[in-house]
């Protein structure tokens, strides 16, 4: 949606901005053309019909005075080019065959304006904005989870529409929907977390601030999302917290149905030591006995696939001691800190494991264990419980590189637009860290299931749907390796080009103010009552990365793409 143009001017009948006159004269002009160059091998009958069907379709966008008016784009007027296969066991060309819908659901484009004058408000978005309202049937197949799949319908079946707020339209026929292929993958509303308890240290001031409070995002992993618990266990411990702010942590994560203890601990303890203590805390809960993976995260840990998580954890031997998790994404953070489970990205022990922890915690935190989990960066807790678990068993850490603990900062989209899916996330708070809203993206799961959440969409007009994250358009087509990652995130502190190669593989390059690519962020998801999802996607006109290499912005309006995910019947 690159430099938008011109509103028609009503009226001018015969002005050179009234898309009729410009057809017309744009075929008398290429009859004069045709005259002077006219060659035996050029069809000029067929030149002149497709110029008249130009104009036919220039005359058929004039729309109703109670309609919104439509942007003019800047960017070229047939499709952009279409990607060459790259990856068959990723693209093929049954994901582009369409299946009826089977949605009993009404479709409505309506121009709800206390909807969008609410978004508006919410978003700072300018008085004038562009709005784009798309339906997506979810057609749920034994398929496997493709990271990207391609439709052949356009994503744009009409012209992109400007809306005042300061007035009214009237209603619109809806296009057919986008008819998108998914796993049939379970829902979150029939997750099972009974083998699970989760540990977390944070303090109440965390925990209510909106800016970092954790509730939502727990209420997705710990819940059916419909207020009751899914069978996980929550133990949160707040540091020098009050009895009445205890009470009031409990009441607000009970109410959503979340299972949860409450307890104190206390800052004469150092954080490294509170967070190593959480493994004790979790094996001497009277509920262990019922569990079989003890988890220490963060508060910021997010579980955006709970039943890949427990069917992936089924494959491991509970009964044995086992210590699993991940190593960062940047190879600087390891040669720092070394070779052990990063926490936000969760730690996963096995009964056995935590009782040898709680059996020798007292020695494993002293004075000397301290130090010797201090790299200069501070005492660390995942050290001490590395080097807990070490220095009292031979067991060591398995590897589970589906969990992410993200240490990058910076725009995150490459990450999140990957079509990976990740059994854990971390540091989406902003801050030094990256910004996301992993409550909002996983929303879809409940109408398509949790496979389709960043599944990746490509239409043949040259969009790319991140599901749950962004909606993307590459006016100058799609030319590059989807299957790596779009470097638009740094690591930290040092960014050497290469930190994050062993995870993530070489990088492609941003397309950061290039004018290849512009893109509208997710900000809101509704579960409507009917089962439909509703995404709202967000783009400004003043964002630095959406530029040409000149720096002049690709649009000059801010908009709104609003998605609706219908389940099928």
């Amino acid at each position: 949606m690159m430099g938008l143009g011109v509103a028609k001017h009503r009226n001018r009948c015969f002005s050179m901005r009234n898309t009729f006159t410009r057809a017309v004269v744009l075929t008398i002009a290429m009859l004069a053309v045709g005259g002077v160059v006219l060659r035996s091998d050029v069809d000029v009958q067929s030149a002149i019909a497709k110029t008249a069907a130009s104009a036919r379709e220039a005359m058929s966008l004039q729309k109703p005075l109670g309609h919104p008016e439509s942007a003019g784009w800047g960017g070229p007027v047939d499709h952009p080019p279409k990607q060459e296969e790259q990856d068959e066991k990723n693209v093929t060309a049954e994901d582009s065959k369409p299946t009826p819908s089977s949605s009993s659901r009404v479709m409505t484009c309506d121009y709800d304006m206390d909807r969008l004058r609410r978004w508006q408000q919410q978003f700072g978005l300018q008085e004038t904005f562009e709005y784009t309202k798309r339906y997506i049937q979810a057609s749920r197949q034994d398929i496997p989870r493709r990271s990207i799949t391609r439709l052949q319908q356009d994503f744009l079946v009409d012209a992109v529409k400007v809306v005042d707020v300061n007035k009214e339209y009237e209603a619109e026929t809806c296009p057919e929907p986008l008819l998108a292929p998914v796993t049939k993958s379970p829902y979150p509303a029939t997750a099972n977390g009974s083998d699970f308890m989760f540990g977390v240290s944070t303090t109440y001031q965390r925990f209510t601030d909106p800016r970092t409070s954790p509730i939502n995002e727990w209420s997705y992993w710990l819940t059916d999302g419909k207020g009751n618990s899914n069978g996980g266990k929550l133990v949160l411990l707040l540091v020098d917290a009050q009895p009445e702010e205890l009470e009031d942590a409990y009441n607000k994560l009970s109410s959503v149905g979340i299972d949860v203890d409450v307890y104190r601990s206390s800052s004469s303890l150092i954080m490294a030591v509170r967070y190593l203590a959480l493994a004790p805390t979790l094996y001497n809960h009277p509920e262990r006995p019922r569990r079989k993976w003890l988890v220490v995260c963060d508060d910021d840990t997010f579980f955006p696939s709970f039943h890949a998580l427990a069917d992936r954890f089924a494959q491991y031997d509970h009964e044995r001691p086992m210590y699993i998790g991940t190593f960062s994404e940047d190879v600087n953070n390891i040669e720092r800190h070394g070779p052990q489970a990063f926490g936000g990205a969760g730690v996963f022990l096995s009964r056995p494991m935590a009782k040898i922890i709680a059996e020798n915690f007292e020695n494993c935190s002293s004075e000397q264990k301290i130090q010797e989990s201090n790299t200069g960066w501070g005492p660390q807790g995942d050290i001490m419980l590395r080097n807990c678990i070490y220095q009292n068993s031979e067991v060591k850490l398995t590897l589970l590189n589906d969990l992410w603990q993200l240490d990058i900062m910076g725009d995150p989209s490459g990450f999140y637009e990957s079509g990976i899916k990740p059994l854990s996330l971390h540091h989406y708070r902003g801050g030094i860290w990256h910004l996301a809203r992993p409550f909002q993206y996983t929303k879809v799961a409940h109408a398509c299931g949790e496979d389709c959440t960043f599944q990746r969409f490509q239409t043949a007009d040259g969009f790319i749907i991140s599901n749950g994250y962004s909606v993307a358009y590459y006016p100058r087509g799609i030319d590059f390796d989807l299957n790596q990652f779009e470097r638009t995130f740094r690591a930290a502190p040092e960014d050497k080009g290469w930190n994050l190669d062993f995870r993530m593989g070489p990088q492609r390059p941003s397309l950061h103010n290039t004018g290849r690519k512009i893109a509208w962020e997710l900000l809101e998801a509704t579960v409507n009552p009917d089962g439909s999802v509703s995404q709202v996607y967000v783009g400004k006109h003043n964002d630095s990365r959406w530029t040409n290499p000149d720096g002049t912005p690709m649009n000059n309006r801010d908009g709104i793409i609003e998605i609706v995910w219908l389940p099928e019947a």
